[in-house]
């Protein structure tokens, strides 16, 4: 059941990313051919979850909610710099800049973030003051309180041994600050309560912190295959990970933590939230 109603939400993403039009010159192509390489599509499928789980119509908010691939895109895109974690891989295809050099693969981001704006802008058949709050809350989340500067904290901690607590500082910006926001934007977008959107809150922010972990476990069990970029590139990056802390053991326990707090963080709900509670597990299980 999960699997199908997965499928579904990213059908549905696929379709509507596929459909986006923009000029078709290599800057688009730069563009398209990250934005439509593969990928989990995990941040717009919460989003769409979310707003039914409040009782919202999923489709409804889909522009929006696809804004979020865009703005995880562009993140990809130049993560995978040399300025950066300098990779030559990501999901199973060369790296951008790889193909289309670092300028067009530094502004194929800049672009895709742009545009997402222009997505989340679009009007939707929600109350305007809820859309305006996304559009806040997305930006926050995207930049410099939020994903730019887990970016940041991320770069100043290579090669620096860090506590747990700094980890999690980082990945709570890094990763977390996004699917934090695609929670909260079906939420909002859908018209749940504020007790609704607290709790799919807690449960995104659970959620981040497992998936991350999950990366980490990953990147030492995982092979380059299967992970579409570089196994245990964070090995020789030298950076502070769950493993490095906590021992391969210890990590897996913490992931067990976080998946029952994203678990107990949907008890409010009194409609059912199978989906959310099997998207949980599916970041615990996944294999990339």
């Amino acid at each position: 059941m999960f699997r199908t109603s997965f499928e579904s939400y990213v059908e549905k993403i696929d379709a509507f990313l596929e459909c986006l039009s923009w000029d078709e010159g290599t800057m688009g192509q730069s563009m398209r051919y990250s934005l439509v390489g593969g990928g989990k599509r995990i941040r717009p499928v919460l989003a769409l979850a979310a707003a039914e789980a409040v009782g919202g119509q999923a489709d409804s908010i889909l522009p929006s909610a696809c804004a979020l691939e865009l703005i995880h895109t562009y993140s990809l895109i130049h993560d995978d710099l040399p300025a950066m974690d300098n990779d030559d891989y990501r999901r199973g295809r060369l790296a951008n800049h790889k193909v289309f050099g670092e300028g067009k693969a530094i502004l194929a981001g800049d672009g895709l973030l742009t545009y997402a704006f222009e997505l989340i802008a679009r009007p939707l058949p929600v109350n305007a003051e809820r859309q305006l709050r996304v559009i806040q809350e997305v930006a926050q989340a995207a930049g410099p309180e939020g994903m730019v500067l887990g970016q940041v904290l991320d770069l100043e901690a290579e090669g620096k041994t860090l506590t747990l607590g700094e980890i999690e500082q980082i990945h709570q910006h890094k990763t977390g600050a996004m699917l934090v926001v695609s929670a909260r934007m079906g939420g909002i977008l859908g018209g749940g309560t504020e007790a609704q959107i607290q709790a799919l809150t807690r449960y995104a922010q659970a959620l981040g912190l497992a998936f991350q972990i999950k990366d980490d476990i990953l990147d030492l069990e995982g092979d380059s295959a299967t992970l579409g970029k570089p196994a245990q590139s964070d090995l020789e990056q030298e950076k502070s990970t769950y493993p490095s802390l906590l021992g391969l053991a210890g990590a897996k326990e913490e992931l067990a933590v976080k998946i029952k707090e994203a678990h107990e963080a949907l008890s409010v709900f009194t409609q059912s939230v199978d989906f959310l509670h099997s998207l949980a597990d599916y970041i615990a299980d996944r294999m990339h």
